[in-house]
C-alpha cells in the first residue's frame, strides 16, 4: 500500500478498534494510530501550504446604501492557488472583477520547524489578469514571478462521497488557515438545468477563501472553493467548490488564449422527469430529449429534430441534460460528435458538426476596469461600443451605445450583454454621456432604457433615487 494511504488508513483502524477493544485497551491502540494520523495531516498541510496565496484587489465602487451613493474605494481579500511554476495562479472571478490593483501575497515555506512559530509575511506581487471565465466563476493570474510551487490538479471524477478533504485559504483575511472535513456529495446541482456543478463539502469555508483549492489526502486539488450557502454569513458546513477537470479545462484554455470556448450544435435540451415521460408518452422515464433545434444550425442540419431523445454521445450514455451540454462544451471547435437518438420507435444516428456557441454573457467582462468603467446609478461596468469593441463582438443591431459588461448590483433590470442605445429617448455613445444624463434626471421623470437584448429591443425601467 501507497505509504500516504497507510497513514490515512489508521483512522478507519482506531474506529474499528473502538468495537472491539474495552476502554483501556482502546486507549492504547488508538493513541499510537492518532498520533500516526496528526502527523501525516500536519505534514500534508505544510507540504501545501507554500502553494496557496491571498489575493487582494483594489477598484472602485458605488456606496454601500444606494446606488446614487458616490463612488468610493473598495478593497478585498481572497484566495488563490498556484497552478504554474512559471507565476500562474487560479482564483474566483467574482475575486477580481472590475479590480483595478490585484496584488498576491505568496507564503515563505516553513524551515523544519525550527525558528519562530510566527512566519514571515512573505512576498507580495502585483498580478495581470491572464484570463476570466465568468460562467465557472474562475479567472487566471500571471506574476512576474517563476520556480512557484504548483499544487497539481487532481480528477475530480474519482472523488468519493465521505472522503477526507481540507480547504485552505484566507477566510475573513486570515491567510495561511486549513480546515478539514469530508466531501458532502460530489456532484450538487444548485438548479435543476445548471451546467455548473459542484463538489459540497463540510471543511469551513468563509468568505475569503474564495480561489482556494480544496485539497484530498494526497495534496491534489479536486476543487477551487467559490461559495457557501448560509444563514448567518460564516460557515454552517455547506460549502462548493468547482470541480478540478472543469477548472483544468478552463485553465487550459485561458493560459493558452485568454478566453474559454465552448461548443454547441444549436439545441435546447432537458432532462427527462417521469411527469415529461408520462405526458409525453416517452418510451422512457429519465436520460434527455431535445426541446428545442434552432433552424440553420448544425443539429438542424444534421437531420435532429424537438421530440429526440438523446442516447449517446460519441457511444457515451447520456443521463441529464447538463451531461451533454457539458460534453459538447468540451469538444473542439469544428470538430464533429455522433449522437444516438430515439425518435419514436427508431433509433438514429447523427452525426453533427461543433460550433463556438455564441453571445456569451460575460465575454465583455475583461475589458472593464472599476475605475473608468463604473456607472453607480445603473449598478453596472459599462463599455461605450466603437469599431474595435464592434470588430471583436460583431452582431449587435447598431453601431452606439454601451454595453453592459459586469453587474456591481444583483438587484438589476439589466444583463450583463446588454446595449444601452437611449436614456429617456437621448441616444448615447460615451460612458461620460450616460452619466452626465443620469446626474440631470429629476425625480418625477424616471429613468427608461432602450435596450438591445439578444437582438431585440426592449424599454427598461428605473426607479430614480
Amino acid at each position: 500500500m501507497h505509504q500516504k494511504h497507510m497513514k490515512f488508513a489508521v483512522i478507519l483502524r482506531v474506529v474499528l478498534a473502538a468495537c472491539i477493544l474495552p476502554a483501556a485497551g482502546l486507549a492504547q491502540a488508538a493513541a499510537g494510530d492518532l498520533r500516526t494520523f496528526n502527523r501525516a495531516l500536519a505534514e500534508l498541510t505544510e507540504r501545501l501550504s507554500p502553494s496557496v496565496v491571498q489575493v487582494s484587489s483594489t477598484g472602485f465602487g458605488a456606496g454601500p446604501n444606494s446606488p446614487s451613493s458616490p463612488v468610493r474605494l473598495q478593497q478585498g481579500k481572497a484566495s488563490g492557488v498556484i497552478v504554474g511554476a512559471e507565476g500562474y495562479i487560479l482564483t474566483n472571478a467574482h475575486v477580481i472583477l472590475g479590480a483595478n490593483r490585484i496584488d498576491v501575497h505568496v507564503p515563505v515555506p516553513q524551515r523544519d520547524g525550527r525558528g519562530s512559530i510566527l512566519r514571515p509575511r512573505g512576498r507580495v506581487l502585483p498580478a495581470q489578469v491572464a484570463g476570466i471565465d465568468q460562467e465557472t466563476d474562475l479567472a487566471l493570474l500571471k506574476v512576474a514571478q517563476d520556480n512557484l510551487r504548483p499544487l497539481e490538479l487532481g480528477d475530480s471524477d474519482t472523488v468519493k462521497q465521505g472522503q477526507l478533504a481540507l480547504a485552505l485559504g484566507s477566510p475573513l483575511g486570515l491567510d495561511n488557515s486549513v480546515s478539514l472535513g469530508v466531501v458532502s456529495a460530489v456532484a450538487r446541482q444548485l438548479q435543476p438545468e445548471d451546467s455548473v456543478i459542484y463538489i459540497q463539502t463540510d471543511a469551513s469555508i468563509n468568505p475569503g477563501n474564495s480561489g482556494g483549492p480544496l485539497v484530498d489526502v494526497e495534496g491534489n486539488v479536486i476543487g477551487i472553493n467559490t461559495m457557501i450557502l448560509s444563514q448567518s454569513g460564516g460557515s454552517e458546513g455547506v460549502g462548493f467548490a468547482i470541480p478540478s477537470n472543469i477548472v483544468r479545462n478552463v485553465y487550459e484554455q485561458l493560459r493558452k488564449s485568454g478566453k474559454v470556448t465552448r461548443g454547441e450544435i444549436g439545441i435546447e435540451a432537458q432532462t427527462i422527469t417521469p411527469g415529461l415521460a408520462a405526458a409525453l408518452k416517452l418510451p422512457r422515464d429519465q436520460g434527455v430529449i431535445l426541446s428545442d433545434v434552432l433552424p440553420g444550425r448544425p443539429a438542424d442540419t444534421a437531420g435532429l429534430q424537438i421530440g429526440d431523445i438523446v442516447l449517446t454521445l460519441d457511444k457515451k450514455p447520456m443521463e441529464n441534460a447538463r451531461q451533454l451540454m457539458v460534453n459538447l462544451y468540451s469538444k473542439p471547435i469544428f470538430g464533429a460528435v455522433e449522437l444516438d437518438v430515439i425518435r419514436r420507435s427508431e433509433t438514429l444516428a447523427k452525426r453533427v458538426v461543433i460550433l463556438e456557441r455564441e453571445d456569451d454573457p460575460a465575454r465583455f467582462a475583461s475589458l472593464v476596469r472599476r475605475e473608468s468603467n463604473l456607472v453607480p446609478k445603473l449598478g453596472i461596468l459599462g463599455l461605450a461600443l466603437d469599431k474595435d469593441v464592434s470588430a471583436k463582438f460583431p452582431g449587435f443591431r447598431r453601431t452606439h451605445g454601451i454595453l453592459v459588461a459586469a453587474l456591481v448590483r444583483e438587484d438589476n433590470a439589466l444583463e450583463p450583454g446588454d446595449l444601452i442605445y437611449s436614456l429617456n429617448g437621448r441616444a448615447l455613445s460615451t460612458l461620460k454621456e450616460l452619466r452626465e444624463l443620469l446626474d440631470g434626471v429629476r425625480a418625477s421623470e424616471g429613468i427608461v432604457l432602450h435596450v438591445e437584448r439578444q437582438g431585440r429591443l426592449r424599454y427598461v425601467e428605473f426607479p430614480v433615487e
